[in-house]
């Protein structure tokens, strides 16, 4: 399967401005690319792209007074399979995990476990460990938290969720992390492209899509506390602690989003 990969964003400035941008493809599918997904900015402006301290691709730039626009257009390689589901994986003891995955035990900008903690092991204490557990926690938050694009904000945190049972997917990723983390099962936040395919258009434009990752057995596994179910044409972007890390755009400075589009579709006719 080939996916239609881009965005398009604008950005209105009245000084100097420095960006970071996550945008780029992660490390893990550059080779399923087909043509670059290297940031083009307008007007032109040199990007130093480096490697940030998760593995994700970072670009940054330093943008000047007036209209920026940051684009990209590429063609991916997926398997078209769905997500893989693995009903027996097993969770690892925290004594015997890698040391690489302690920190997505611990809390977070918006990823509260210690205050989340009672209420986890109260819902989920009981439920068999694994990777039944890691389902039980996305239909938790799945069936308990309404998505709604008007009723989020760029504070709202794990426990807002938990409280006020509203969001968007970023929130409903941030509680079912955190209810994972304080279930000892290792949990990182995942940022990338998720187009309609192989389901019914969503009745909103198309967005980047937040999904989160849980360590059972050996490997990190996809799961989705907002769709709740496998889907086909996922391309990751970045991981991290949570939204702060994986952020699209961060500025130095004041600068207003003007525009904003995103494509992730599946073509046939492209060589």
């Amino acid at each position: 399967m080939l996916i239609r990969i881009g965005y398009n964003i604008s950005f209105e400035m009245e000084q100097d401005v420095p960006f970071l941008t996550l945008t780029r493809v992660h490390p893990s599918r550059q080779a399923d690319l087909r043509s670059s997904d290297a940031i083009l900015t307008t007007p032109y402006a040199p990007v130093e792209v480096y490697l940030d301290t998760y593995g994700n691709l970072c670009s940054r730039f330093l943008a000047h007074p007036g209209t920026l626009s940051l684009y990209t257009e590429a063609i991916i390689k997926d398997s078209g399979d769905p997500d893989p589901v693995a009903l027996g994986a097993l969770e690892v003891p925290v004594t015997e995990l890698p040391p690489q995955t302690l920190r997505f035990l611990l809390s977070s900008r918006y990823c509260e476990v210690d205050l989340l903690s009672s209420a986890a092991l109260e819902l989920f204490g009981d439920v068999t460990p694994g990777w039944s557990r890691v389902q039980a926690v996305c239909d938790w938050v799945n069936s308990h938290v309404a998505f709604d694009y008007a009723r989020t904000r760029a504070t709202k945190t794990a426990l807002d969720v938990y409280t006020e049972r509203v969001g968007v997917c970023r929130d409903f990723q941030h509680l079912a992390i955190t209810f994972c983390r304080a279930l000892n099962i290792p949990a990182r936040y995942a940022a990338g492209y998720l187009g309609d395919i192989g389901v019914p258009a969503a009745p909103y434009p198309m967005d980047f899509s937040a999904w989160f990752e849980a360590w059972l057995d050996d490997r990190w596994w996809t799961f989705d506390a907002r769709h709740n179910c496998p889907r086909i044409g996922r391309v990751l972007m970045a991981t991290g602690r949570d939204a702060v890390d994986v952020a699209i755009t961060t500025t130095f400075g004041p600068a207003k989003l003007t525009g904003f589009t995103v494509v992730s579709n599946e073509i046939t006719d492209w060589t």
